[in-house]
């Protein structure tokens, strides 16, 4: 089954690339590789939520932040279809880099950006598995809670 035909099966609708928010290009391809720009978590142009993750009142919930990972992995997806046409196109996924945004007594970044790991699992099987960085920080663009990037080998 191609990698169109598995999103297809999931129910998985890819977005329209997300505009830049300053001066980048979403995706780059070189040679074998395509690298994405952090992708933040919009969904219909919108972005889903803003804040520190973390425990607690006025906090975003590390399993909303899950979901908003899981957002921002579709985003550089549809990043990657951008330059090459076709999700069929990649053969694995062989990094992805996480930005959760904590507060700072939250330190279960591995488990939020969980979240854009289990989607390229559950769309590209053992192609989807990749090496991986997650990484808590003091603030990301436009408030967002978690940004994600991708890097990922074509055939």
């Amino acid at each position: 089954m191609s990698h169109e035909q598995r999103l297809a099966e999931l129910g998985i609708t890819l977005p329209e690339v997300a505009a830049p928010v300053a001066a980048y290009v979403p995706a780059v391809q070189t040679g074998r590789y395509v690298y994405t720009s952090g992708q933040l978590p919009f969904a219909e142009g919108t972005l889903q939520a803003t804040g520190k993750v973390g425990e607690g009142e006025g906090l975003v919930s590390p399993d909303d932040a899950a979901g908003y990972a899981r957002t921002c992995a579709l985003n550089a997806l549809a990043a990657v279809r951008s330059v090459t046409g076709s999700l069929d196109s990649i053969s694995r996924i062989v990094k992805v880099v996480g930005f959760v945004a904590s507060d700072p007594s939250f330190a279960g970044q591995p488990g939020v950006i969980n979240g854009a790991s289990t989607v390229l699992g559950e769309i590209f099987g053992d192609a989807g598995l990749h090496a991986r960085s997650a990484v808590g920080v003091a603030v990301l663009p436009l408030d967002s809670p978690v940004e994600v990037e991708l890097v990922v080998e074509l055939a």
